[in-house]
């Protein structure tokens, strides 16, 4: 390439996106002033289409007929092969690498030298630009270079949708296409909106600089912003930004200072490029090549270089971070790879229809934050983030698991449908809040609900729940920066007992340790499996002072009032005994100084962890109440980890041993005089919870949406006969039935709305 060629050509290609030209012709002179500028007898632009096809769009030097007609399949050819990699290929003689594909229709037999590379936009591949000459040659490293910055201006091109005009029926750039993804459902729902990313990609509109020197200066004064920033954050005493942990901001210090990314952003720079659309590039040319990396380390390093790559975009073009409010629309889809708890309730409920995550577990602090505000959620989407653009249409199916993106008419169409048929059932729902919870043959039912936060409070009279049957007193915790102080929580457990106004309120004490990390929180020792570790009732007996303050909040919150407190994953009745102990020992202190003290005080356990199995009368002796936790009961009886997807659907929760165990449960609970309640997703399903009843529970606690739909069902069922049914189910002889398929029988029969 000549002296100065790359600014030089990216001035010719500012003038020319300038003019007004048609799509062709603007496409044919771009390519005819790359082969000039960079002394090529070839220069051919391919554009990936929807159907995975990458077309001949435009040439200089291949047969000009071959345009349109050219195709070749992703993989396919030298052309398939980078843009399936989004990696350039530099060859001396084309002809003789594994993956050459003879194009006849082309012409293109006679050159030998090809150099080709990626149209790469925030990672994903658009097409692929090559040149090649007769001769054998190798092209230089700055040639090489250029070459991918020309195609990052073209990639901006194709993105603008000015080349929409030359599509023809049936055939449209990958771009803008329809996309179905498949997740894992989070939290049930149906939302239809528009994207809003959470770490929105800052589109760079201004791509050439005019003065490179002052373009270096604004890069380095970034550049230094930058390095200040992630070493304050560092500094500061809660070592968290956002809700991310030290080590990825350790990350983006290495980052801010290496080198080689510096060496990158100011070459393109100095080829032309102004300093937002070299980030940009360098960061596009990254994400291409590291999306194709197996090793999950490298891949998470990823995702701290996209944060660092947009946080320097943001200093450069003036964006607060409050900017993000500003484009949100009305009926918002969060996307997002990951985010912490807190950062969710940032945004305005009003405006959330939706949250679609990369990353995720059932379990992890922004589902569970995600479901007590009732956002319908699915996770595990792989690759959603790099397809996704602000604004773009999307549908959200939280009862498959489909994601829905730039969704096609018809399915619009049918989605819209579907969200009309359940606002017309949660009308029906809204009706029933009101009726009582009692079977067709008059057996009361306590559907209770489950809550964490402040913003779950309205839901309790909106739901017709008759309480609230477990409030996870670790989520204030988990969306706090710091430990909450015995101020802060006795205010949050007053406001809940207010909002109850006199309905039944069960707190569980906190329950961090395992999947909740408490960023500022953390465990002396790495814990190769944490859920069965270091966490809930364990920690707080080693770390007595975090129960006491807790202890002392609900005390004083409750006072005059009943308190309901209950202690997670109990596995000895022994340290039930030791936690009575801290909680006497507070209540004598509040005495001494003649605080108004709870009317009554009830000490409750979960059952979770299946040693508590062998237990169950002792236990039933030492507590006023129980209440199983059938998720990780569940989990630990059957030795399944709910956040491996590959096992995690592996076994029924509806299956005879483990239902026959949930009747073990009632029956001592019966025998010691003691109440028991079931807190879990199987109490929010119809059909679910139609099992425990016929197993003997009286009392479920469920998400508040859930009670609409199971209060419906339990006010069509015969409970007698349920009973009858199920005993003759869990007898030893049936131990092969399909207990769901019979349930959904008995409910067929009955008229059971499921």
């Amino acid at each position: 390439m000549r002296e100065a060629g790359p600014r030089v050509l990216l001035k010719r290609l500012r003038e020319m996106m300038a003019e007004a030209l048609e799509p062709q012709e603007r496409l044919d002179r771009i390519v005819r002033e790359i082969a000039q500028n960079m002394v090529a007898e070839v220069c051919s632009l391919y554009i990936l289409r929807a159907d995975s096809v990458l077309e001949l769009y435009a040439t200089e030097g291949l047969n000009p007929k071959a345009v349109h007609l050219a195709q070749l399949r992703l993989g396919q050819g030298l052309v398939g092969t980078i843009a399936a990699s989004a990696r350039p290929l530099n060859l001396t003689d084309a002809q003789k690498h594994p993956a050459f594909t003879y194009l006849p229709e082309t012409g293109e037999e006679v050159y030998h030298s090809f150099l080709g590379v990626p149209v790469l936009r925030a990672g994903r591949t658009l097409g692929v630009l090559v040149v090649q000459n007769r001769t054998m040659r190798h092209y230089r490293e700055d040639e090489v270079e250029a070459l991918e910055t020309v195609a990052m201006v073209v990639a901006e091109m194709i993105a603008t949708g000015d080349l929409a005009r030359l599509n023809r029926p049936g055939i449209e750039l990958d771009l803008r296409r329809s996309v179905s993804l498949k997740g894992i459902v989070f939290n049930e729902g149906i939302g239809l909106g528009h994207v809003i990313l959470h770490e929105p990609r800052i589109v760079v509109t201004n791509l050439f600089n005019e003065d490179s020197e002052r373009e270096l200066e604004r890069l380095e004064e970034a550049l230094s912003s930058l390095r200040l920033s992630i070493d304050d954050m560092l500094s500061r005493r809660d070592v968290a930004f956002e809700g991310e942990h030290r080590a990825v901001l350790e990350a983006y210090r290495m980052f801010a200072n290496d080198r080689g990314w510096v060496r990158r952003l100011e070459e393109a720079v100095r080829n032309g490029l102004t300093a937002e659309a070299a980030v940009e590039k360098v960061q596009s040319d990254m994400r291409a090549r590291m999306l194709h990396m197996t090793d999950p380390y490298l891949r998470e390093r990823m995702s701290d270089f996209d944060d660092l790559a947009n946080r320097l975009l943001r200093q450069l073009m003036g964006r607060g971070p409050d900017a993000i409010a500003e484009i949100m629309p009305k009926d918002a889809i969060l996307v997002a790879r990951s985010m912490g708890a807190a950062e969710l309730l940032d945004y305005p409920r009003e405006r959330l229809r939706g949250l679609v995550l990369e990353e995720g577990a059932p379990t992890s602090h922004i589902v569970i934050v995600a479901r007590a505000i009732g956002v319908p959620t699915v996770g595990q989407v792989k690759g959603v983030v790099s397809l996704a653009e602000n604004g773009d249409a999307i549908i959200v199916d939280g009862e498959d698991g489909q994601v829905h993106l730039r969704p096609q008419a018809d399915i619009e169409a049918a989605y819209a449908e579907k969200v009309r048929f359940r606002a017309r059932r949660q009308q029906l729902y809204r009706e029933l809040r009101h009726e009582p919870a009692v079977t067709k043959d008059g057996v009361p039912i306590e559907l209770l609900m489950n809550a964490g936060l402040a913003v779950d409070l309205p839901q309790l009279a909106q739901s017709g729940a008759a309480g609230i049957g477990l409030f996870r007193t670790e989520l204030q915790f988990m969306v706090a920066l710091t430990f909450p102080r015995v101020e802060a929580q006795e205010r949050l457990y007053r406001e809940v007992l207010d909002a109850a106004d006199g309905k039944p309120v069960t707190f569980r004490t906190i329950d961090i340790g395992g999947d909740k990390v408490l960023p500022y929180f953390k465990s002396a020792q790495h814990e190769e499996n944490p859920a069965l570790g270091w966490r809930a009732i364990r920690l707080t007996l080693d770390r007595p002072a975090l129960l006491r303050t807790q202890i002392r909040a609900l005390l004083k919150a409750a006072g005059g009032r009943e308190l309901k407190v209950m202690l997670p994953m109990v596995t000895l009745v022994d340290e039930i005994r030791q936690a009575r102990a801290i909680i006497d020992r507070e209540v004598r202190h509040l005495s001494r100084f003649a605080y108004l003290l709870p009317t009554s005080l009830k000490l409750g356990a979960m059952i979770e962890v299946p040693a508590l199995l062998w237990q169950l009368d002792e236990l039933m002796q030492a507590v006023d109440f129980v209440s199983v936790g059938s998720n990780d009961l569940f989990q630990f009886v059957t030795a399944t980890d709910r956040g491996n997807t590959i096992v995690a659907d592996r076994f029924d929760p509806l299956c005879v041993p483990f239902l026959r165990l949930l009747r073990q449960i009632v029956q001592a609970g019966q025998a010691g005089h003691t109440p028991v309640t079931l807190c879990g997703e199987l109490a929010g399903r119809p059909i679910s919870a139609m099992a425990l009843l016929g197993v003997g529970f009286r009392s479920i606690s469920m998400a508040a949406a859930s009670i609409g739909p199971v209060k419906a069902m339990l006010r069509e069922l015969p409970l007698q006969e349920l009973t009858e049914l199920m005993d003759r189910l869990l007898a030893n002889h049936a131990a092969k039935h399909d207990i769901r398929a019979e349930l959904t029988q008995f409910a067929a029969r009955h008229d059971i709305p499921l």
